[in-house]
């Protein structure tokens, strides 16, 4: 299955935003710590040219601590390039996005001149939340589904920082197909465009090898499924969701366990590392 989401409402987001990138001194993308790479707008890297570019790896609570730090140290090595892990858990994280800002626009900071900054995120990444943390009050709408904002909103923070809130948007074309995937288990993409069952059968497949102890301590389990399939039925027995006659029901019990994964119940878990996307891209190109 090839997950693509892109309404009506995004094309024209997506507009908006190329003239902002011309406004602007500096560019602030929410990523989803949990995928850096996925949630990663390919147009922004294109579009920004020499502008400082600051990539807030948010939601770093429910992500894995160690995978996050790699994938801090591998965004950096671009040039122009900062990063900062934040979460609405720990909300001095986010108060340190001004100070970052007058940091690296220092002589426009020194003039006393207005610092321009577009803020830009897929769809429920947690912009809102967090720019309204930076505002101290609720500026913005908030939901736990995508595709909330809808139109620009100019914000401003402290003195002198004047935000460019931005649409959650995706882009046209996910060129790596497990990078769709991705994108749909942790909630960036809407639940009817996406079969729930194959998107809990690729979160599972993924689960078994890289974090097995999460699924066992989770589950209460003495032994690992062996397959995702079993992980599915064993989720679906435990969980009781069951058909007459006593049959898994598998779409509701991938939902549970989709459920779950999103909300951090397995722990804090990383779906991607840089690693195994470079190993992913490399397939791609050979293809």
């Amino acid at each position: 299955m090839s997950i693509q989401w892109y309404p009506g409402h995004m094309h024209k987001a997506s507009k908006e935003i190329r003239k902002t990138l011309s406004e602007v001194d500096l560019v602030i993308e929410v990523l989803d710590a949990r995928i850096p790479f996925s949630s990663d707008n390919p147009m922004l890297q294109r579009l920004r040219k020499d502008k400082p570019f600051i990539k807030l790896l948010n939601k770093a609570d429910l992500a894995d601590s160690e995978v996050t730090g790699e994938w801090q140290n591998h965004l950096e090595r671009k040039h122009g390039i900062k990063t900062l892990q934040t979460s609405t858990e720990y909300p001095e994280k986010i108060r340190q996005l001004p100070g970052m800002i007058e940091q690296l626009l220092d002589n426009r900071h020194r003039q006393g001149r207005l610092l321009r900054a577009m803020i830009s995120g897929i769809p429920n990444v947690g912009k809102s939340t967090l720019i309204n943390r930076l505002a101290g009050k609720a500026i913005t709408r908030t939901g736990n589904e995508p595709a909330i904002t809808r139109a620009l909103q100019r914000i401003k923070i402290g003195k002198n920082i004047m935000l460019h809130d931005t649409p959650g948007v995706l882009w046209p074309k996910i060129e790596n197909p497990n990078s769709g995937y991705r994108l749909a288990i942790t909630g960036a993409i809407k639940d009817t465009a996406t079969d729930n069952e194959e998107l809990a059968f690729f979160a599972a497949e993924y689960l078994l090898t890289a974090y097995p102890e999460r699924l066992i301590e989770r589950y209460q389990w003495e032994t690992l499924p062996a397959d995702a399939n079993q992980l599915l039925e064993h989720v679906g027995r435990q969980r009781g969701c069951l058909r007459a006659g006593g049959q898994v029901e598998y779409d509701k019990a991938a939902k549970l366990f989709l459920t779950e994964i999103r909300a951090g119940k397995l722990g804090g878990i990383s779906l991607e590392t840089p690693a195994l996307v470079q190993q992913e891209l490399q397939q791609l190109k050979e293809q």
